[in-house]
């Protein structure tokens, strides 16, 4: 069992993060979705370790396998900026489970209207929940505004998805499995820029290098939640692209017809195979600490650090959420 190394920071990135591979390391660590079973009690002592060793304070006899991993339940369930824990469906870490069983039915049950309203519906809270979870905590959000955020989203899924479901009656089968993923898209396009609109409208919180608080800017903002929409729809454009030529193709089988009360469990499983690999993946497309070149900023707010620091400040640095 290895010891602490000497000056041992435990909030250093173990991968490299300005590269995508550094990344994607970091969020197969962090998604890693067995971490969904760890027991409250046993969070809260990975949160008393990781605020201990920040510190300076690690308890005698800790290796630094242990404290990794108190980092790594850290991360897993406490937000970035609060620190506060945060509830278990919106975390990253149980977009597989969650993800993997609301995607597969949405995948099967597609041919009928109310079908596709419900699960469309499901999905929407869903992600509603994630959004609001993993939102910049330093820009608070009013209840309104989330009832807001939410069905305009869920209307936008379901206008979406009905729409094209009814468009696509007498078009290729194949066309009408690809209609979830257009209305997932679709709502996603609305549904994040609506939950963290209190970031677009008073901006965000950006540093310097150091950490140095130096203003909240509305275009940094733009800018991480832009990042975000496409990450997000990157985690599931395979599964619910490739997914349906795949089910599409086997169901022609003599043996699948026979087992079509096992089609919907088959798609749930796949769908979680996939996401298993693009939840990280998507999550490492862009840094978490997204930066923005000091003449991107507001006037008003590049002047105010020119007048502080001169050009000693090329970038500027902010949480972009996930």
């Amino acid at each position: 069992m290895a010891t602490v190394p000497l000056g041992f920071n435990i909030d250093a990135p173990r991968w490299d993060q300005s590269t995508f591979v550094g990344r994607l390391k970091h969020f197969l660590n962090i998604t890693d979705p067995r971490t969904v079973l760890v027991p409250e009690e046993e969070l809260d002592r990975a949160k008393a370790l990781v605020e201990g060793c920040r510190a300076g304070l690690v308890p005698p006899g800790s290796s630094q396998e242990q404290l990794l991993y108190a980092k790594k339940l850290y991360d897993s369930a406490f937000h970035p900026d609060s620190g506060e824990k945060m509830n278990l469906i919106g975390r990253m870490s149980f977009q597989v489970p969650g993800g993997m069983a609301i995607t597969g039915c949405m995948l099967q049950f597609y041919r009928t209207v109310p079908a596709v309203v419900f699960w469309q519906w499901v999905n929407q809270s869903f992600n509603a929940l994630v959004n609001y979870t993993n939102r910049n905590a330093a820009s608070p959000i009013t209840l309104r505004q989330i009832g807001v955020a939410y069905f305009t989203a869920t209307g936008t899924a379901l206008a979406t998805a009905v729409g094209l479901n009814l468009y696509t009656k007498r078009a290729p089968p194949l066309l009408a499995r690809w209609v979830p993923f257009a209305a997932v898209a679709a709502a996603n396009c609305v549904n994040i820029p609506m939950m963290r609109q209190q970031e677009i409208i008073n901006g965000v919180t950006v540093t310097d290098g150091d950490n140095n608080e130096l203003g909240h800017s509305r275009r940094a903002a733009v800018k991480g939640i832009a990042q975000v929409v496409v990450s997000r729809i990157t985690m599931a454009a395979p599964g619910m692209i490739i997914l349906p030529i795949i089910m599409e193709r086997l169901e022609k089988f003599p043996f699948m017809q026979r087992i079509r009360v096992l089609h919907g469990p088959l798609q749930v499983l796949l769908c979680g195979g996939f996401l298993l690999f693009m939840v990280p993946a998507a999550c490492a497309l862009f840094p978490q600490r997204c930066s923005l070149a000091l003449t991107d900023l507001e006037l008003e707010l590049r002047d105010s650090i020119v007048a502080k620091h001169g050009d000693k400040v090329p970038y500027v640095y902010f949480n972009k959420g996930l």
